[in-house]
């Protein structure tokens, strides 16, 4: 067995194909060669051959676990030595939601890469509720997301509101604030559950809400608004152009409905020097350029996590 048949076994697992497996650069009958050549060290069959398709049989599936943990040392082990050889150089992979990377990823990085040449940021992105999950697979070594799991160290980055957003022509529009039990009879315009935002809304509701829209695209719901079809709700790191539209911060009983972003790392894995500075220029960027901040001056201040931590 060899890390090159370990990561090809991965892949495809993964991808439950020989074709679509992401990131090989190996024809198909090569990556059969390589299973076969795996199973055979291991004495066990990894897949089940089904026509064209392909399972994982049950010693694939523990295996597929361990696999992965040992990719993830293997790979924590080469960034020590470069780590250790003085490098400032290297590949740093970054998880976050779309719209951390539309707004704010999309303009910070311009800003990192001309300081720091010599580092690569490969973007995952993931909806905001599982990006989590992307941090703990080790497939990030960093991850944008929002505060209130304390599995994890992070540096807090600014806070993200729910906001209602409704024509400026509407009723509503000359409000600063809007309590959530008045949304009770108004058609809403929801993200879909797999954003971090809409938990925070289910979890704050105490109403049956009329749902004409569920979406994955916030600037949907945006427009839809824009035409009196609903009130949007969209998390305030979202680009809103206000000239024919009004954000107002969703509070339940005038505290607003949110969670801070952050950006956060798991301790238990090796984070390469360069990660730190990825952290230290992104907190500094984000105190002047995160987007929303203008709205936070309506409402009263959400609360900060009881725990931030210092790279180390």
């Amino acid at each position: 067995m060899n890390l090159t048949q370990l990561r090809t076994f991965v892949a495809i697992a993964e991808a439950e194909s020989f074709v679509r497996a992401r990131g090989l650069y190996l024809s198909q009958p090569a990556a059969s060669r390589q299973i076969q050549a795996l199973e055979a060290s291991l004495g066990v069959l990894l897949f089940d051959r089904l026509g064209r398709r392909i399972k994982l049989t049950p010693e694939g599936e523990d295996l597929l676990h361990r696999g992965r943990r040992l990719l993830q040392e293997a790979e924590s082990f080469a960034e020590r030595a470069r780590a250790l050889k003085g490098g400032q150089a290297g590949t740093l992979r970054v998880g976050g939601s779309t719209q951390h990377i539309e707004s704010v990823l999309a303009d910070f990085l311009p800003r990192f890469k001309l300081n720091h040449p010599e580092v690569d940021v490969d973007l995952v992105e993931e909806g905001g509720a599982r990006v989590p999950e992307r941090l703990e697979r080790g497939d990030v070594h960093l991850a944008l997301m929002t505060s209130g799991d304390d599995a994890y160290s992070y540096k807090l980055l600014a806070p993200v509101l729910v906001l209602a957003v409704v024509p400026a022509t509407h009723a509503l529009a000359r409000r600063t604030t809007l309590e959530i039990s008045e949304l009770t009879d108004h058609p809403l315009l929801l993200l879909r559950r797999d954003y971090a935002s809409r938990g925070w809304f289910d979890a704050a509701a105490h109403i049956k809400p009329k749902v004409l829209l569920e979406s994955a695209a916030p600037h949907t719901l945006l427009a839809l608004a824009r035409t009196g079809r609903g009130i949007a709700l969209v998390p305030s790191n979202v680009s809103i152009a206000q000239d024919a539209v009004q954000a107002l911060p969703l509070v339940r009983r005038r505290t607003p409905i949110g969670r801070w972003a952050i950006v956060a790392w798991d301790s238990r894995r090796f984070l390469p020097p360069y990660g730190k500075l990825f952290i230290d220029d992104l907190v500094a960027f984000c105190r002047d350029h995160y987007p929303g901040r203008d709205l936070l001056r309506r409402t009263s201040p959400l609360p900060r996590p009881r725990r931030a931590s210092v790279p180390g």
